[in-house]
Protein backbone atom coordinates (compact mmCIF):
# COMPACT_ATOMS: atom_id res chain seq x y z
CA UNK A 1 0.00 0.00 0.00
CA UNK A 2 2.86 2.14 0.96
CA UNK A 3 4.88 1.65 -1.80
CA UNK A 4 1.65 2.12 -4.12
CA UNK A 5 0.74 5.00 -2.76
CA UNK A 6 4.06 6.46 -3.49
CA UNK A 7 4.40 5.51 -6.84
CA UNK A 8 1.10 7.63 -7.61
CA UNK A 9 2.88 11.10 -6.59
CA UNK A 10 5.42 12.85 -7.81
CA UNK A 11 8.25 14.99 -5.74
CA UNK A 12 6.43 18.22 -6.76
CA UNK A 13 3.01 16.76 -5.49
CA UNK A 14 4.69 16.23 -1.51
CA UNK A 15 5.30 19.86 -1.25
CA UNK A 16 3.41 22.39 0.34
CA UNK A 17 3.11 25.40 -2.25
CA UNK A 18 3.54 27.58 0.93
CA UNK A 19 6.75 26.39 2.64
CA UNK A 20 7.53 25.00 -0.45
CA UNK A 21 9.14 21.94 1.61
CA UNK A 22 7.53 18.26 1.85
CA UNK A 23 4.10 18.02 3.84
CA UNK A 24 4.59 17.76 7.62
CA UNK A 25 1.16 17.22 8.65
CA UNK A 26 -0.91 17.42 5.42
CA UNK A 27 -4.52 18.71 5.84
CA UNK A 28 -7.03 18.94 3.15
CA UNK A 29 -9.39 21.86 2.51
CA UNK A 30 -13.16 22.23 0.86
CA UNK A 31 -11.61 23.28 -2.45
CA UNK A 32 -9.24 19.95 -2.37
CA UNK A 33 -5.69 21.62 -1.93
CA UNK A 34 -3.31 19.91 0.05
CA UNK A 35 -0.87 22.15 2.95
CA UNK A 36 1.26 21.86 5.37
CA UNK A 37 -1.40 22.15 9.30
CA UNK A 38 1.16 24.81 10.64
CA UNK A 39 1.36 26.65 6.93
CA UNK A 40 -2.26 26.77 6.11
CA UNK A 41 -3.26 28.16 9.99
CA UNK A 42 -0.86 31.07 9.95
CA UNK A 43 -2.27 32.03 6.51
CA UNK A 44 -5.10 32.12 7.51
CA UNK A 45 -4.54 33.69 11.12
CA UNK A 46 -3.15 36.94 8.84
CA UNK A 47 -5.99 35.95 5.92
CA UNK A 48 -9.43 37.23 6.28
CA UNK A 49 -11.76 36.59 4.42
CA UNK A 50 -10.20 32.80 4.62
CA UNK A 51 -8.95 31.41 0.94
CA UNK A 52 -7.06 29.03 -0.53
CA UNK A 53 -3.63 30.24 -1.48
CA UNK A 54 -3.48 28.50 -4.60
CA UNK A 55 -7.11 28.79 -6.57
CA UNK A 56 -7.85 32.18 -4.08
CA UNK A 57 -11.74 30.11 -3.49
CA UNK A 58 -13.19 32.02 -0.42
CA UNK A 59 -14.29 30.44 2.39
CA UNK A 60 -16.35 32.95 5.21
CA UNK A 61 -16.97 30.43 7.38
CA UNK A 62 -13.05 28.90 8.88
CA UNK A 63 -12.92 25.36 7.70
CA UNK A 64 -12.36 22.86 10.07
CA UNK A 65 -8.48 21.06 9.71
CA UNK A 66 -8.11 17.48 9.56
CA UNK A 67 -4.98 15.50 8.95
CA UNK A 68 -4.65 14.01 5.13
CA UNK A 69 -3.29 10.32 6.46
CA UNK A 70 -2.87 9.41 2.91
CA UNK A 71 -0.73 12.18 2.10
CA UNK A 72 0.83 12.50 5.11
CA UNK A 73 1.84 8.58 4.80
CA UNK A 74 3.43 8.99 1.08
CA UNK A 75 4.93 12.61 2.35
CA UNK A 76 6.74 9.83 5.21
CA UNK A 77 7.68 7.63 2.47
CA UNK A 78 9.18 10.53 0.34
CA UNK A 79 11.27 11.94 3.18
CA UNK A 80 12.59 8.60 4.23
CA UNK A 81 13.92 7.71 0.66
CA UNK A 82 15.09 11.21 0.01
CA UNK A 83 16.61 10.89 3.37
CA UNK A 84 18.65 7.32 2.30
CA UNK A 85 19.35 8.77 -1.33
CA UNK A 86 23.43 7.85 -2.29
CA UNK A 87 25.21 10.79 -1.72
CA UNK A 88 28.67 12.23 -3.56
CA UNK A 89 31.47 10.11 -1.62
CA UNK A 90 29.01 7.25 -0.02
CA UNK A 91 28.63 4.35 -1.41
CA UNK A 92 25.19 3.39 -3.90
CA UNK A 93 23.05 0.40 -3.95
CA UNK A 94 23.86 -1.50 -7.19
CA UNK A 95 20.39 -2.81 -7.15
CA UNK A 96 18.56 0.13 -7.60
CA UNK A 97 17.26 1.56 -10.79
CA UNK A 98 16.96 5.35 -11.20
CA UNK A 99 17.51 7.21 -7.72
CA UNK A 100 20.52 4.88 -5.80
CA UNK A 101 20.10 4.88 -2.53
CA UNK A 102 22.83 4.93 0.26
CA UNK A 103 24.11 1.37 0.55
CA UNK A 104 24.10 -0.24 4.52
CA UNK A 105 26.17 -3.61 4.13
CA UNK A 106 28.58 -4.75 1.07
CA UNK A 107 28.63 -8.61 0.33
CA UNK A 108 32.16 -10.18 0.09
CA UNK A 109 30.62 -13.11 -1.46
CA UNK A 110 27.99 -11.96 -4.21
CA UNK A 111 30.83 -8.79 -4.33
CA UNK A 112 27.66 -5.90 -4.55
CA UNK A 113 26.74 -3.38 -2.22
CA UNK A 114 22.81 -3.31 -1.38
CA UNK A 115 20.39 -0.39 0.21
CA UNK A 116 18.12 -1.35 3.43
CA UNK A 117 15.06 -2.55 0.90
CA UNK A 118 17.47 -4.61 -1.23
CA UNK A 119 19.17 -6.13 1.89
CA UNK A 120 16.46 -8.10 3.12
CA UNK A 121 17.11 -11.07 1.42
CA UNK A 122 20.72 -11.54 2.45
CA UNK A 123 18.85 -11.36 6.31
CA UNK A 124 15.83 -13.54 5.98
CA UNK A 125 17.28 -16.30 3.07
CA UNK A 126 19.31 -19.08 4.54
CA UNK A 127 21.12 -19.91 1.80
CA UNK A 128 22.32 -16.20 1.37
CA UNK A 129 22.83 -15.95 5.45
CA UNK A 130 25.93 -17.70 5.35
CA UNK A 131 27.72 -14.73 2.88
CA UNK A 132 29.88 -12.18 4.72
CA UNK A 133 28.68 -8.88 4.98
CA UNK A 134 31.00 -5.82 5.30
CA UNK A 135 30.24 -1.84 6.01
CA UNK A 136 29.69 -0.79 2.60
CA UNK A 137 33.21 -0.13 0.25
CA UNK A 138 33.52 0.23 -3.15
CA UNK A 139 35.76 -2.03 -5.59
CA UNK A 140 34.76 -5.15 -4.08
CA UNK A 141 36.96 -7.20 -6.91
CA UNK A 142 39.74 -5.23 -5.65
CA UNK A 143 39.31 -7.03 -1.84
CA UNK A 144 39.89 -10.69 -3.33
CA UNK A 145 43.15 -12.45 -4.16
CA UNK A 146 42.97 -12.51 -7.64
CA UNK A 147 44.73 -15.90 -7.86
CA UNK A 148 43.08 -17.55 -5.24
CA UNK A 149 39.39 -15.39 -5.41
CA UNK A 150 39.06 -15.13 -1.47
CA UNK A 151 39.27 -12.50 0.53
CA UNK A 152 42.06 -10.55 1.49
CA UNK A 153 42.25 -11.04 5.06
CA UNK A 154 45.93 -11.20 5.88
CA UNK A 155 48.92 -9.38 5.93
CA UNK A 156 52.43 -10.64 4.83
CA UNK A 157 55.07 -8.64 6.52
CA UNK A 158 57.69 -9.96 4.69
CA UNK A 159 56.70 -9.34 1.01
CA UNK A 160 54.27 -6.02 2.46
CA UNK A 161 51.16 -7.04 0.66
CA UNK A 162 47.66 -8.10 1.49
CA UNK A 163 47.42 -11.90 0.78
CA UNK A 164 44.16 -14.00 1.36
CA UNK A 165 44.34 -17.87 3.93
CA UNK A 166 45.01 -20.29 0.61
CA UNK A 167 48.03 -17.73 0.16
CA UNK A 168 49.51 -19.11 3.22
CA UNK A 169 50.08 -22.35 2.10
CA UNK A 170 51.53 -21.67 -0.77
CA UNK A 171 53.56 -18.07 -1.87
CA UNK A 172 54.02 -17.08 1.56
CA UNK A 173 54.15 -20.76 3.45
CA UNK A 174 56.96 -19.20 5.61
CA UNK A 175 56.84 -15.97 5.51
CA UNK A 176 55.65 -13.30 8.68
CA UNK A 177 51.90 -13.35 8.09
CA UNK A 178 49.36 -11.68 10.71
CA UNK A 179 45.85 -11.04 10.55
CA UNK A 180 44.87 -7.60 8.27
CA UNK A 181 43.42 -5.97 11.53
CA UNK A 182 46.57 -6.21 13.40
CA UNK A 183 48.83 -4.99 10.48
CA UNK A 184 45.86 -2.03 10.03
CA UNK A 185 46.29 -0.88 13.92
CA UNK A 186 50.17 -0.95 13.54
CA UNK A 187 50.02 0.90 10.37
CA UNK A 188 46.86 3.02 11.96
CA UNK A 189 49.46 4.23 14.90
CA UNK A 190 52.78 4.55 12.68
CA UNK A 191 49.79 7.32 10.49
CA UNK A 192 49.06 9.12 13.84
CA UNK A 193 52.88 9.37 14.84
CA UNK A 194 53.48 10.31 11.32
CA UNK A 195 50.33 12.90 10.86
CA UNK A 196 51.79 14.18 15.08
CA UNK A 197 55.47 14.76 12.94
CA UNK A 198 53.66 16.37 10.46
CA UNK A 199 51.21 19.04 11.95
CA UNK A 200 54.26 19.33 14.22
CA UNK A 201 56.92 20.44 10.85
CA UNK A 202 53.66 22.66 9.88
CA UNK A 203 53.37 24.06 13.37
CA UNK A 204 57.30 24.92 13.43
CA UNK A 205 57.25 26.44 9.85
CA UNK A 206 54.20 28.42 10.94
CA UNK A 207 56.33 29.94 13.58
CA UNK A 208 59.13 30.22 11.37
CA UNK A 209 56.70 32.46 8.97
CA UNK A 210 55.64 34.61 11.61
CA UNK A 211 59.40 34.65 12.93
CA UNK A 212 60.36 35.84 9.46
CA UNK A 213 57.53 38.46 9.18
CA UNK A 214 58.53 39.73 12.85
CA UNK A 215 62.21 39.97 11.70
CA UNK A 216 60.83 41.77 8.76
CA UNK A 217 59.04 44.02 10.52
CA UNK A 218 61.96 44.88 13.04
CA UNK A 219 63.56 45.31 9.67
CA UNK A 220 61.44 47.86 8.88
CA UNK A 221 61.72 49.79 12.10
CA UNK A 222 65.52 49.29 11.96
CA UNK A 223 65.23 51.02 8.54
CA UNK A 224 62.88 53.70 9.31
CA UNK A 225 64.63 54.28 12.00
CA UNK A 226 68.00 54.54 10.40
CA UNK A 227 66.23 56.99 7.25
CA UNK A 228 64.93 59.31 10.45
CA UNK A 229 67.97 59.41 12.00
CA UNK A 230 70.50 59.97 8.51
CA UNK A 231 67.74 62.25 7.06
CA UNK A 232 67.80 64.64 10.36
CA UNK A 233 71.81 64.18 10.17
CA UNK A 234 72.30 65.11 6.39
CA UNK A 235 69.82 67.99 7.01
CA UNK A 236 71.88 69.66 10.15
CA UNK A 237 75.60 69.59 7.89
CA UNK A 238 73.17 70.90 4.79
CA UNK A 239 72.25 73.98 6.60
CA UNK A 240 75.66 74.19 7.92
CA UNK A 241 77.37 73.66 5.27
CA UNK A 242 74.79 76.06 3.11
CA UNK A 243 75.38 78.95 6.58
CA UNK A 244 79.12 78.16 6.28
CA UNK A 245 79.02 79.17 2.56
CA UNK A 246 76.89 82.19 2.71
CA UNK A 247 79.13 83.24 6.00
CA UNK A 248 82.03 82.82 4.13
CA UNK A 249 80.75 84.80 1.26
CA UNK A 250 79.13 87.49 3.31
CA UNK A 251 82.74 87.93 4.85
CA UNK A 252 84.67 88.24 1.51
CA UNK A 253 81.84 90.67 0.36
CA UNK A 254 82.96 93.05 3.64
CA UNK A 255 86.15 93.11 3.09
CA UNK A 256 85.54 94.13 -0.68
CA UNK A 257 83.26 96.34 0.28
CA UNK A 258 85.88 97.99 2.71
CA UNK A 259 88.34 97.94 0.38
CA UNK A 260 85.68 99.51 -2.27
CA UNK A 261 84.98 102.19 0.39
CA UNK A 262 88.65 103.38 1.04
CA UNK A 263 89.20 103.51 -2.74
CA UNK A 264 86.23 105.73 -2.98
CA UNK A 265 87.60 107.73 -0.44
CA UNK A 266 91.07 108.53 -2.15
CA UNK A 267 89.48 108.76 -5.81
CA UNK A 268 87.06 111.65 -3.87
CA UNK A 269 90.37 113.42 -2.06
CA UNK A 270 92.48 113.04 -5.32
CA UNK A 271 90.00 114.78 -7.85
CA UNK A 272 89.37 117.49 -5.24
CA UNK A 273 93.13 118.40 -5.19
CA UNK A 274 92.89 118.08 -9.06
CA UNK A 275 89.97 120.01 -9.26
CA UNK A 276 92.04 122.86 -7.00
CA UNK A 277 95.46 122.21 -8.98
CA UNK A 278 93.48 122.98 -12.21
CA UNK A 279 92.10 126.41 -10.72
CA UNK A 280 95.60 127.44 -9.39
CA UNK A 281 96.88 126.03 -12.85
CA UNK A 282 95.01 128.49 -14.65
CA UNK A 283 95.80 131.40 -12.47
CA UNK A 284 99.49 130.40 -12.93
CA UNK A 285 98.87 130.56 -16.52
CA UNK A 286 97.30 133.25 -17.26
CA UNK A 287 99.58 135.59 -14.94
CA UNK A 288 102.57 133.91 -16.74
CA UNK A 289 101.15 135.71 -20.20
CA UNK A 290 100.35 139.28 -18.51
CA UNK A 291 103.39 141.68 -20.18
CA UNK A 292 102.93 144.02 -17.66
CA UNK A 293 105.88 143.95 -15.61
CA UNK A 294 104.36 145.55 -12.52
CA UNK A 295 101.14 143.50 -12.72
CA UNK A 296 103.22 140.48 -12.76
CA UNK A 297 105.17 141.52 -10.32
CA UNK A 298 102.47 142.25 -7.57
CA UNK A 299 100.56 139.65 -8.63
CA UNK A 300 102.78 136.93 -7.68
CA UNK A 301 102.91 138.31 -4.84
CA UNK A 302 99.15 138.34 -4.16
CA UNK A 303 98.69 134.63 -5.62
CA UNK A 304 96.95 132.65 -3.43
CA UNK A 305 99.19 130.07 -1.54
CA UNK A 306 99.00 126.93 -2.35
CA UNK A 307 96.32 124.42 -1.50
CA UNK A 308 97.63 121.55 1.26
CA UNK A 309 98.16 118.22 -0.67
CA UNK A 310 98.74 114.60 0.48
CA UNK A 311 101.64 113.00 -0.47
CA UNK A 312 100.33 110.33 -2.77
CA UNK A 313 103.57 107.95 -2.95
CA UNK A 314 103.11 106.25 0.50
CA UNK A 315 99.18 105.81 -0.29
CA UNK A 316 98.21 102.56 -2.18
CA UNK A 317 95.00 100.35 -1.87
CA UNK A 318 96.73 96.90 -1.56
CA UNK A 319 94.16 93.68 -2.37
CA UNK A 320 92.73 92.32 1.02
CA UNK A 321 94.44 89.06 2.03
CA UNK A 322 91.68 86.16 2.06
CA UNK A 323 94.28 83.74 3.41
CA UNK A 324 92.32 81.37 6.30
CA UNK A 325 88.95 82.24 5.21
CA UNK A 326 87.48 79.41 3.55
CA UNK A 327 90.23 77.29 6.21
CA UNK A 328 88.74 79.07 8.95
CA UNK A 329 84.74 77.98 7.54
CA UNK A 330 85.88 74.31 6.54
CA UNK A 331 87.50 73.98 10.06
CA UNK A 332 83.51 75.39 11.29
CA UNK A 333 82.27 72.52 9.16
CA UNK A 334 84.97 69.71 10.39
CA UNK A 335 83.41 70.79 14.13
CA UNK A 336 79.95 70.28 13.31
CA UNK A 337 80.97 67.56 11.55
CA UNK A 338 82.76 65.92 14.37
CA UNK A 339 79.80 66.42 16.71
CA UNK A 340 77.32 64.76 14.28
CA UNK A 341 79.22 62.21 14.14
CA UNK A 342 79.82 61.98 17.41
CA UNK A 343 76.16 61.73 18.03
CA UNK A 344 75.90 58.93 15.24
CA UNK A 345 78.41 56.45 16.74
CA UNK A 346 76.68 56.98 20.37
CA UNK A 347 73.49 55.98 18.91
CA UNK A 348 75.26 52.83 17.32
CA UNK A 349 77.19 52.03 20.13
CA UNK A 350 73.90 52.14 22.34
CA UNK A 351 72.41 49.85 19.50
CA UNK A 352 75.08 47.20 19.55
CA UNK A 353 75.64 47.15 23.39
CA UNK A 354 71.72 45.58 22.95
CA UNK A 355 73.47 42.38 22.02
CA UNK A 356 75.74 41.86 24.81
CA UNK A 357 76.43 38.73 25.59
CA UNK A 358 78.63 37.29 29.15
CA UNK A 359 81.71 35.54 28.21
CA UNK A 360 84.33 33.20 29.88
CA UNK A 361 87.43 32.19 28.87
CA UNK A 362 87.83 28.69 28.23
CA UNK A 363 91.15 27.17 29.97
CA UNK A 364 91.12 24.17 27.64
CA UNK A 365 92.47 26.79 24.58
CA UNK A 366 94.64 28.73 26.68
CA UNK A 367 98.24 28.57 25.90
CA UNK A 368 100.30 27.27 28.82
CA UNK A 369 102.08 30.65 29.90
CA UNK A 370 98.71 31.73 30.33
CA UNK A 371 96.69 32.81 33.95
CA UNK A 372 93.19 32.59 33.93
CA UNK A 373 91.28 34.42 36.92
CA UNK A 374 88.77 31.82 38.97
CA UNK A 375 85.98 33.69 37.18
CA UNK A 376 87.17 33.31 33.73
CA UNK A 377 87.11 36.59 33.02
CA UNK A 378 91.37 37.93 33.09
CA UNK A 379 93.81 36.59 31.76
CA UNK A 380 97.91 37.95 31.94
CA UNK A 381 101.07 36.63 31.14
CA UNK A 382 102.95 34.55 33.83
CA UNK A 383 106.34 34.48 32.06
CA UNK A 384 106.53 30.70 33.20
CA UNK A 385 104.92 27.80 31.01
CA UNK A 386 102.59 25.23 33.43
CA UNK A 387 102.87 21.45 32.38
CA UNK A 388 99.01 21.16 31.05
CA UNK A 389 97.90 18.36 28.23
CA UNK A 390 98.76 19.50 24.71
CA UNK A 391 95.32 19.21 23.69
CA UNK A 392 94.37 19.92 19.83
CA UNK A 393 92.07 23.00 21.52
CA UNK A 394 94.98 24.63 23.27
CA UNK A 395 97.22 27.44 21.67
CA UNK A 396 101.12 26.11 21.83
CA UNK A 397 103.17 29.39 20.50
CA UNK A 398 100.89 32.33 20.48
CA UNK A 399 100.13 33.51 24.22
CA UNK A 400 96.52 33.34 23.23
CA UNK A 401 93.43 31.89 24.54
CA UNK A 402 89.09 31.85 23.03
CA UNK A 403 86.31 32.05 25.23
CA UNK A 404 83.87 28.71 26.03
CA UNK A 405 81.25 30.79 24.12
CA UNK A 406 80.62 30.41 20.32
CA UNK A 407 78.18 31.95 17.76
CA UNK A 408 77.10 30.52 14.35
CA UNK A 409 74.14 32.90 13.58
CA UNK A 410 72.59 36.28 14.75
CA UNK A 411 74.57 39.10 16.87
CA UNK A 412 77.31 39.62 20.04
CA UNK A 413 78.81 42.06 21.51
CA UNK A 414 81.36 41.86 24.38
CA UNK A 415 83.93 44.57 26.05
CA UNK A 416 87.72 44.25 27.19
CA UNK A 417 89.36 46.57 29.26
CA UNK A 418 93.03 47.12 27.94
CA UNK A 419 94.02 49.52 30.65
CA UNK A 420 97.79 49.63 31.31
CA UNK A 421 98.50 47.82 28.22
CA UNK A 422 101.55 48.30 26.17
CA UNK A 423 100.25 45.09 23.80
CA UNK A 424 97.28 43.61 22.88
CA UNK A 425 95.23 41.61 20.27
CA UNK A 426 91.52 40.95 20.25
CA UNK A 427 89.20 40.31 17.96
CA UNK A 428 87.12 36.76 16.81
CA UNK A 429 88.22 33.59 15.62
CA UNK A 430 86.58 30.78 13.55
CA UNK A 431 86.87 26.74 14.86
CA UNK A 432 88.97 25.75 12.38
CA UNK A 433 91.43 28.09 13.05
CA UNK A 434 95.44 26.33 13.62
CA UNK A 435 96.43 26.86 16.76
CA UNK A 436 99.40 25.06 16.90
CA UNK A 437 103.00 26.92 15.73
CA UNK A 438 103.39 30.19 14.57
CA UNK A 439 99.86 31.87 13.15
CA UNK A 440 99.78 34.80 10.66
CA UNK A 441 96.59 37.21 11.78
CA UNK A 442 93.96 37.59 9.28
CA UNK A 443 90.77 37.23 7.88
CA UNK A 444 92.02 34.38 5.15
CA UNK A 445 93.32 32.23 8.16
CA UNK A 446 89.84 32.37 9.69
CA UNK A 447 91.22 35.63 12.26
CA UNK A 448 89.45 39.36 12.28
CA UNK A 449 91.20 41.10 14.93
CA UNK A 450 93.10 44.44 15.65
CA UNK A 451 95.78 45.12 18.13
CA UNK A 452 98.26 47.76 19.73
CA UNK A 453 101.83 46.71 19.94
CA UNK A 454 104.56 49.13 21.34
CA UNK A 455 102.13 51.74 23.32
CA UNK A 456 101.28 54.00 20.36
CA UNK A 457 100.73 51.28 16.97
CA UNK A 458 97.08 50.45 16.43
CA UNK A 459 96.34 48.14 13.66
CA UNK A 460 94.11 46.13 11.76
CA UNK A 461 95.06 42.78 10.97
CA UNK A 462 93.58 43.00 7.75
CA UNK A 463 96.14 41.30 5.36
CA UNK A 464 97.96 43.08 4.68
CA UNK A 465 97.57 44.75 8.05
CA UNK A 466 95.91 48.38 8.25
CA UNK A 467 97.60 50.87 10.32
CA UNK A 468 95.45 52.91 12.47
CA UNK A 469 94.87 56.75 13.59
CA UNK A 470 93.51 56.73 16.58
CA UNK A 471 92.87 60.61 18.46
CA UNK A 472 92.90 58.63 21.77
CA UNK A 473 94.09 55.67 23.56
CA UNK A 474 91.67 53.37 24.13
CA UNK A 475 91.02 52.09 27.80
CA UNK A 476 88.02 49.65 27.06
CA UNK A 477 87.49 48.34 23.99
CA UNK A 478 83.88 47.14 22.19
CA UNK A 479 83.58 44.18 20.01
CA UNK A 480 80.66 43.60 18.08
CA UNK A 481 79.70 40.84 15.55
CA UNK A 482 76.79 40.20 13.07
CA UNK A 483 76.95 37.09 11.68
CA UNK A 484 74.42 37.23 8.84
CA UNK A 485 75.50 40.46 8.03
CA UNK A 486 79.55 39.37 7.70
CA UNK A 487 80.44 42.17 10.14
CA UNK A 488 82.77 42.28 12.75
CA UNK A 489 83.55 45.97 14.68
CA UNK A 490 85.51 47.43 17.15
CA UNK A 491 85.07 50.62 19.12
CA UNK A 492 86.46 52.69 21.53
CA UNK A 493 84.01 53.00 24.83
CA UNK A 494 84.85 56.09 26.76
CA UNK A 495 85.05 57.93 23.20
CA UNK A 496 82.29 56.63 21.54
CA UNK A 497 83.72 56.19 18.41
CA UNK A 498 84.70 53.92 16.05
CA UNK A 499 87.75 51.96 15.70
CA UNK A 500 87.29 49.70 12.77
CA UNK A 501 85.19 47.45 11.05
CA UNK A 502 85.60 44.42 8.98
CA UNK A 503 83.25 44.06 6.09
CA UNK A 504 82.03 41.81 3.47
CA UNK A 505 83.03 39.03 5.71
CA UNK A 506 81.73 35.15 4.78
CA UNK A 507 81.23 32.87 7.99
CA UNK A 508 80.74 29.64 7.85
CA UNK A 509 81.36 28.21 11.31
CA UNK A 510 81.62 28.44 14.55
CA UNK A 511 83.06 32.04 15.99
CA UNK A 512 84.76 31.99 19.38
CA UNK A 513 86.11 35.54 20.76
CA UNK A 514 89.67 35.72 21.08
CA UNK A 515 92.05 37.21 23.30
CA UNK A 516 95.77 37.70 22.99
CA UNK A 517 97.47 39.42 26.33
CA UNK A 518 100.58 39.33 25.11
CA UNK A 519 104.51 38.67 26.94
CA UNK A 520 104.50 40.64 30.41
CA UNK A 521 107.47 42.57 28.82
CA UNK A 522 109.41 43.33 31.57
CA UNK A 523 106.76 44.44 33.95
CA UNK A 524 105.72 47.30 31.48
CA UNK A 525 103.10 44.83 29.57
CA UNK A 526 101.70 43.50 33.11
CA UNK A 527 98.31 44.43 33.04
CA UNK A 528 95.87 41.44 32.59
CA UNK A 529 92.78 41.79 30.08
CA UNK A 530 89.51 41.90 31.21
CA UNK A 531 86.48 40.88 30.47
CA UNK A 532 83.97 43.94 31.49
CA UNK A 533 80.17 43.87 32.02
CA UNK A 534 78.51 45.97 29.53
CA UNK A 535 77.30 48.99 30.73
CA UNK A 536 74.67 50.82 28.46
CA UNK A 537 75.32 54.11 27.45
CA UNK A 538 72.40 56.62 27.76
Amino acid sequence: MSAAASCLLTEDQCLCSICLDVFTDPVTIPCGHNFCKTCITKHWDVNVPYHCPNCKKVFYTRPELQVNTFISEVAAQFRHSEQHVSKPGEVPCEICTGTKLKALKSCLVCLESYCETHLQPHLTKSGLKRHQLIDPVEDLEGRMCPKHDKLLELFCKTDQMCICMLCTISDHKTHDVVPLKEEYEGKKAELGETYAEIQEMIQKRRLKIEEIKHSVELSKEDADRETAEGVQVFTVLKESVERSQAELIDTIKEKQRKTEKQAEGFIKELEQEISELKKRSTEVEQLSQSKDHLHLLQSCTSLNAAPPTRDWTKVSIRPLSYDGTVVRAVSQLEETLSKQMNKLFEAELKRVQQSAVDLTLDPDTAHPQLILSDDGKQVNDSEVKKNVPDNPERFDCCVSVLAKQSFSSGRFYYEVQVKGKTDWTLGVARESINRKGSITLSPQNGYWMILLRNENKYKACAGPSVRLSLKFRPEKVGVFVDYEEGLVSFYDIDAAALIYTFTGCCFTEKLYPYFCPMLKNAGKNSAPLIISPVNHTE
